[in-house]
């Protein structure tokens, strides 16, 4: 079978930058609809979604209001843009499993924004406030570790989700604003010890890891969405033939064999493999999943709207991660927010009796 241009473009063929990285559908709209109500402009996703409404959408809203502050769908939307975006990609036909996950990342989103809320009307109380650098710094950091250190792709998501710099740098400050009160709160706290604190940069060094410098060796299989070759093929046909190879694969056929014989993209003559693989050449949501998937394990179909992904991860390096001397004050932080977690959830459960909390979705 003549192996034809993969779609994905070549940052890595699987998925340049925004997995799916041929989008001409945003990532925040086909989510959005999830869970707002239909309201205008339309994208659809192939047949498989199973929701002939996915892609309609409303330009904002009212989430929830906390004593009588607004928190708008799209500073929703927005958070969870990319929780979205990686469920799509694992669950090809949607079904109980995605719509668990997502509900459940939906009610946890939004009840920390409205926690956000209930903190900052104390933290105004008190007078306190957050230097701009360090806000800046916390942005740059999301930036790197949520979109692969690529400013145009953050900026692209800004504009999808109707979102200003201004208001996502104010979104940024809410949330340290919420770290530094809980800090304060129970800063009588008993200080971390020096074991407690070598051990929680263990647990974490790798979350804290440079993942820019991040490269992977996978074999992947690419089954489009529309097959040229086959005018009766649909989405669903192609994701049947797709879960058909997973499935094969994993009683024991060769990836590297039905890469060769199935996969249409311009690694299939090498069994599908691709070799050292920067992270920032692949979507935040590709790698997202692959990078965290088990080493020899067949991860998909992965799905986006131009086809099917199967991967099968050979080997992954990790980019470095800081020293303990540059990320002693985070890892005490932890710690002591560890500590004091049951002490936390009693205080915040306090405000939250006392504040006027109405949630609309």
């Amino acid at each position: 079978m003549k192996a034809r241009e993969n779609p994905f473009p070549r940052r890595a063929e699987i998925g340049h930058p925004s997995f799916p990285s041929m989008k001409p559908y945003p990532v925040l709209a086909l989510f959005a609809a999830a869970f707002l109500p239909a309201s205008i402009a339309t994208a659809q996703f192939p047949s498989v979604s199973g929701n002939p409404n996915l892609g309609r959408i409303e330009v904002n809203g009212i989430a929830a209001k906390v004593n009588g502050r607004v928190i708008t769908k799209n500073q929703v939307s927005f958070m969870l843009a990319p929780i979205y975006a990686q469920l799509a990609a694992q669950y090809p036909r949607r079904g109980p499993q995605f719509e668990k996950e997502f509900k459940q990342a939906k009610e946890h989103v939004i009840q920390e924004l409205v926690d956000r809320q209930i903190i900052l009307d104390e933290f105004k109380q008190i007078g306190a406030s957050i230097k701009p650098q360090f806000v800046d710094q916390e942005v740059k950091r999301q930036i790197r570790e949520l979109f692969n250190g690529s400013e145009e792709k953050f900026r692209e998501e800004l504009k999808r989700s109707r979102m200003t710099m201004t208001g996502y740098r104010e979104m940024t400050r809410e949330k340290m604003v919420v770290q530094a009160m809980r800090a304060e709160q129970f800063s009588d706290a008993p200080p971390p010890l020096p074991n407690e604190v070598r051990e929680e940069y263990n647990r974490m060094k790798l979350e804290m890891r440079d993942t820019s410098k991040d490269r992977i060796t996978f074999r992947k299989i690419f089954i489009p969405a529309t097959d040229s070759d086959n005018p009766l093929s649909t989405p669903d046909t192609q994701l049947a033939l797709a879960e058909d190879i997973a499935s094969r694969i994993s009683k024991g056929e060769s990836f590297e064999t039905l890469a060769k014989e199935f996969s249409k993209d311009a690694f299939a003559d090498k069994g599908g493999r691709q070799d050292d693989v920067p992270r920032t050449d692949l979507s935040p949501e590709f790698a997202s999943i692959i990078f965290d998937a088990e080493k020899g394990k067949t991860v998909g179909p992965l799905m986006d709207p131009v086809g099917f992904t199967i991967v099968e991860v050979i080997s992954i390096k990790y980019g470095p991660a800081p020293p303990l001397s540059k990320v002693r004050d985070a890892i005490e932080a932890q710690v002591r927010k560890k500590k004091t977690s049951a002490q936390y959830e009693r205080w915040i459960e306090s405000r939250r009796k006392r504040a006027m909390i109405d949630i609309k979705i």
